[in-house]
């Protein structure tokens, strides 16, 4: 009877029920993989083996942990960066520098790549600089909103406990969102994997997990393909259930919050 819930909008629904949809599905996801008409795409085995092979003798492993600490370095700089602009917004000197760092996302990364350059330099820095700047625009436009957002009467319940006006702002924007800030923080960090291999493509000489992909994606070895994004999928999944994690734990109000709603 559970499952029958499943296809009735605005129901809640067991765990143990959606394990089995995710089961099903996922097993539903082989049978079309295993049975594609596509004759080119490799098989399920043959991802298995290609992934044996580049974490054994290509050295996968290696690759994946120079960018995965790459990645985290400019998640951490996005954070302080994107916080305090966005905390900063609450004066109106600093809004339109806000505003503008968020119409950021419009830029494409490659035409920024010889600003990058004569900033940072070359290497290392301008990988960070790139993936720093890609995270950082849509990191401010979520949690600028989030501040924006905020009630008045919020504001104005702190003012009537004679707080004055920055410790409104510590007490109300600041610890009053963090629960937010952790979860875009979750939803942001995806992108540094996304832009991973682009980034890594303009500066080879670390290597890493995106250069590899490039390097298998040249000659079309489509199963190497397969097992690097299947790769760099399965440690993003990670990243983002462990920041998930760390909002729980940091901020076990806000769970409490949304069983309430």
């Amino acid at each position: 009877m559970d499952l029958v819930s499943a296809f009735v909008p605005n129901r809640a629904v067991s765990r143990t029920t959606t394990r089995i949809l995710i089961a099903g599905q996922v097993a539903v996801a082989l049978l079309i993989w295993i049975n594609s008409p596509f004759p080119v795409l490799p098989q399920p085995g043959e991802v298995a083996k290609a992934f044996r092979v580049l974490w054994f003798e290509q050295g996968l492993g290696p690759e994946l942990w120079t960018s995965f600490t790459m990645n985290l370095e400019a998640l951490a700089l996005t954070v302080v960066i994107s916080l305090a602009l966005s905390y900063l917004a609450v004066m109106p000197f600093f809004r339109p520098i806000t505003a503008a760092v968020s119409k950021g996302r419009f830029l494409g990364l490659i035409g920024l790549t010889f600003i990058f350059t004569l900033i940072v330099g070359g290497g290392h820095p301008l990988k960070v600089g790139l993936l720093t700047f890609g995270m950082t625009v849509f990191f401010v436009t979520s949690m600028a909103s989030v501040v924006a957002e905020i009630p008045l009467e919020k504001l104005d319940h702190a003012r009537t406990l004679r707080m004055n006006e920055w410790q409104v702002v510590w007490e109300v924007v600041i610890l009053g969102t963090f629960d937010r800030a952790i979860e875009v923080l979750r939803q942001n960090a995806a992108i540094g994997w996304m832009m991973l291999t682009m980034v890594e493509g303009i500066s080879r000489s670390e290597g890493g997990v995106g250069a590899m992909l490039l390097n298998q994606n040249k000659h079309f070895h489509l199963a190497e393909v397969f097992a690097i994004q299947i790769t760099i999928l399965v440690v993003g999944m990670l990243q983002d259930y462990g920041i998930g994690a760390l909002g729980r734990m940091l901020c076990p109000w806000a769970e409490l919050e949304l069983k309430r709603i």
